[in-house]
C-alpha cells in the first residue's frame, strides 16, 4: 500500500475541508456520500456509487460520518465497506461514535487484516479549511506513525490518547466540557439580561475575560451578532452529548453538571437543529424575553 489513495465515507462540513487539504498535499481523494454530492461548495472530488467502492480503489479510508447508525449502514451489506476491504488497508474513524462502536470497528478491521484508528477530531469547520483540526488517536504507535502523515495535513497537532477505543471515549470527553461550558455561560448571560443589564456591556465585556475559552468567545460573537452558521450543528452536539450520558451511566460516574447542560441542548435542539449548537444562547435569551414580568 502506497497510502496515496484516499476515499472519504461521508463528506460533508467537515470532511470536505480535509479532502481539499489532502488533494493540496498530493493525495488522490475520492469519496461517497449517500446523496452523491458533497457538502456545502462544489468539489472536484470524484464520487463513487457505494462504499465498497471507495474500500475498491483505495489505500486508506476516512470514515466522516454522523453517528453509529450512519456508520454500520456504510459498513455493511452486498455494497458496505467490509465488502471492498482488502488486508493491509488503514481505516481512521473521524466520525464521533459511541465507546461500543469503536470497539466494534476495531473488532472488525483486525478480522480483516486492516489497520484502524480512531481519529475523532476537535474543532470546528474554519479549523478544518486551515488543516488545523487537533486529532485524537487511539490504536498502536505502529499505526499511528502509518497515519501520521496524513494526520498532520489536517491537523496542527495528533494526541495519541492510547489503545483502540480511547480516542472515541476521548472526544467524548472533550465534547462534553464544550456543552457544559457553553451552558454555563449562557446561564450568565440570561442573568445579566434579566437584570437589566446592557446587552452589548455583556457581549463585550466577555469577550475580553480570561475565564471564557477562545471557542466559547467565537460562540458569544455568534449570539451577539444573532447568527449561527452551522461550524457544530446542534443536533450533532445534542447527539454527543447523549452518548456521554449513556457511556457515564455505565461507569456510574457523576456527571449531574453535563446532564443539566445535555437537557438544555436537547431543548434548543426542537428549534434550532440545524443552527450552531451556540444557538442555545438564543433559546435563553428567548427565555428571559418572554418571561413573566
Amino acid at each position: 500500500m502506497s497510502d496515496k489513495k484516499i476515499g472519504f465515507v461521508g463528506y460533508g462540513a467537515m470532511a470536505v475541508p480535509m479532502g481539499e487539504n489532502l488533494k493540496k498535499a498530493g493525495y488522490d481523494v475520492v469519496a461517497f456520500t449517500p446523496s452523491g454530492k458533497a457538502a456545502g461548495k462544489p468539489s472536484n472530488v470524484p464520487m463513487l456509487s457505494s462504499p465498497r467502492e471507495v474500500a475498491e480503489n483505495v489505500d486508506v479510508i476516512i470514515l466522516c460520518v454522523p453517528d453509529d447508525n450512519a456508520e454500520n449502514k456504510t459498513l455493511n451489506g452486498e455494497n458496505g465497506l467490509l465488502a471492498g476491504l482488502r488486508k493491509g488497508q488503514l481505516i481512521l474513524d473521524t466520525s464521533t461514535v459511541s465507546p461500543p462502536q469503536a470497539d466494534h470497528l476495531a473488532k472488525i478491521a483486525h478480522e480483516h487484516g486492516v489497520d484502524v484508528l480512531d481519529t475523532p477530531m476537535s474543532g470546528s469547520t474554519p479549523e478544518s479549511e486551515r488543516g488545523e483540526l487537533i486529532m485524537l488517536a487511539g490504536g498502536t504507535d505502529a499505526v499511528l506513525e502509518r497515519a501520521r502523515p496524513i494526520l498532520d495535513i489536517v491537523g496542527r497537532i495528533t494526541i495519541h490518547t492510547g489503545p483502540a477505543g480511547s480516542a472515541a471515549r476521548f472526544k467524548l470527553v472533550v465534547n462534553g466540557v464544550m456543552g457544559a461550558t457553553l451552558n454555563i455561560v449562557a446561564e450568565g448571560l440570561a442573568y445579566g439580561l434579566s437584570e437589566g443589564l446592557d446587552r452589548d456591556m455583556l457581549f463585550n465585556a466577555l469577550q475580553e475575560l480570561a475565564v471564557i475559552s477562545p471557542h466559547h468567545k467565537r460562540k458569544l460573537k455568534m449570539a451577539h451578532n444573532k447568527s449561527f452558521p452551522s461550524q457544530f450543528p446542534t443536533r450533532l452536539m445534542n447527539k454527543d452529548m447523549g452518548l456521554l450520558l449513556d457511556a457515564g451511566r455505565k461507569t456510574g460516574v457523576d456527571m449531574s453538571g453535563m446532564a443539566v447542560a445535555a437537557q438544555k441542548l436537547a431543548r434548543s435542539n426542537l428549534s434550532h437543529r440545524d443552527e450552531d449548537y451556540s444557538a442555545l444562547f438564543a433559546q435563553m435569551e428567548a427565555d428571559v424575553a418572554n418571561a413573566p414580568s
